[in-house]
């Protein structure tokens, strides 16, 4: 069970996020300008490991610091209003912890816990380039002895450069779906900076290359992605991509201030005597900071709605299945909704200034690059019908998959 947040939450929790603002500011520090010359966040993990809050989600009587997903997600929005690529290369951290606060604490994941209980970061990848569907995974152990060797590639490997250990998926010697959890720095794995995306340029979503890899029996691990806690766990990846939006929007609106303060003129025909004073200019950031609003309200809503399915597999309660489908639902929804009110917010930014606005040193395009990115990881269309058929027709399967949804 949780520890109640009235009783002796600690203070280390309180401490870890009262002071997460001035460690989104140091982490954030240049970021534009990082992003311009392609410089990986090194430094930026090394301020995110020693705050502490890569056991935000691991309960207190396990050595955490018990966090709700409130605020995990209000962490994830912090980080990225700053730094949208550390925000993001957490995520299969942040994945990885909840999996093990909600799964039975065997010999596997007990070693996880103690991995990060010592201050470990989690990366990892599962899918593959050249395969002929989304998903499918081609890279099989081999037995060799009492252990496994591995060899193959997977993309899609974010954050890993910045991780102590990797999860992947891949197949076991019998075809059957497996996870195995490995230190990146072992011999024969390669982690390669490919990943050409035009926008979130340095979450080191490239590639990573198994060359006969040993993989220990005790590295191997089952990967079912329908039960409740890969269903669950499904749902939260997805958020997780909607809380870096919402911290991208916040850097929107705050980039769209600064430029009207220090650099923006009204225009030619304006009356107004600056661009502070400009009441379309005002309509401009009025807007933006109204869709950033709202779109923290809706990821907040959301992590509450995923607050009580995590709390329901944990207890085991009788109602987690429907807990858990209400989570798929209303994340899948929020995503359709944020998807348009960010890009929306991003696009609005130019129409606070001039062709000035534009100029490389400032940067601003990046928001809508790393937006627009992001809110290509999954098929938005898809996402609508499958929201539309449930309320049509109460239709669930694919919102029970535990993958896209």
């Amino acid at each position: 069970m949780n520890t109640p947040r009235d009783l002796h939450l600690p203070d280390r929790l309180q401490e870890a996020l009262a002071e997460l603002p001035d460690l989104a500011q140091r982490i954030g520090t240049d970021a534009a300008a990082r992003e311009v010359r392609r410089v990986l966040p090194y430094e930026a993990f090394a301020h995110f490991r020693a705050s502490g809050l890569g056991l935000l989600r691991i309960p207190v009587e396990w050595g955490g610091l018990g966090g709700s997903l409130v605020d995990l997600f209000e962490t994830i929005s912090t980080l990225a209003a700053h730094e949208s690529n550390v925000a993001h290369a957490l995520r299969i951290h942040y994945d990885l912890t909840e999996v093990i606060r909600l799964s039975p604490l065997d010999a596997f994941h007990r070693t996880q816990l103690d991995r990060l209980l010592e201050g470990a970061l989690f990366g990892g990848g599962s899918t593959e380039r050249g395969t002929s569907r989304p998903g499918e995974v081609t890279t099989t152990l081999q037995r060799d002895g009492a252990d496994y060797r591995l060899s193959g590639r997977k993309y899609y490997t974010t954050g890993t450069a910045f991780a102590d250990y990797g999860r992947f998926n891949v197949n076991d010697d019998a075809g059957g779906n497996v996870q195995i959890i490995i230190p990146v720095t072992r011999e024969g794995v390669k982690v390669i900076d490919d990943w050409d995306g035009m926008g979130q340029r340095m979450t080191a979503s490239g590639s990573i290359v198994f060359e006969h890899v040993q993989v220990r029996a005790d590295e191997v691990a089952s990967r079912v992605s329908s039960s409740l806690v890969g269903r669950h766990t499904g749902a939260l990846r997805q958020l997780h991509l909607v809380a870096v939006a919402a911290g991208i929007v916040r850097n929107v609106a705050a980039d769209a201030r600064r430029y009207v303060v220090n650099h923006g003129r009204p225009v030619l025909h304006s009356p107004a005597p600056s661009a502070r004073e400009d009441h379309f200019i005002q309509q401009v950031v009025g807007d933006i900071a109204a869709h950033s609003h709202a779109i923290d309200a809706l990821v907040r809503e959301n992590a509450r709605v995923l607050d009580r399915s995590a709390d329901a597999i944990r207890d085991e309660a009788e109602n987690a299945d429907a807990l858990v489908l209400e989570g798929a639902l209303a994340t899948a929804q929020t995503q359709l909704v944020v998807g348009k009110l960010a890009l929306h917010a991003a696009q609005q930014l130019f129409e606070a200034g001039g062709a000035s606005m534009t100029a490389r040193a400032h940067n601003l395009d990046r928001h809508w690059r790393n937006l627009r990115t992001i809110f290509s990881h999954n098929p938005l269309l898809h996402k609508a019908r499958v929201v539309g058929d449930y309320h049509l027709n109460g239709e669930t399967q694919h919102l029970k998959e535990g993958r896209v949804f």
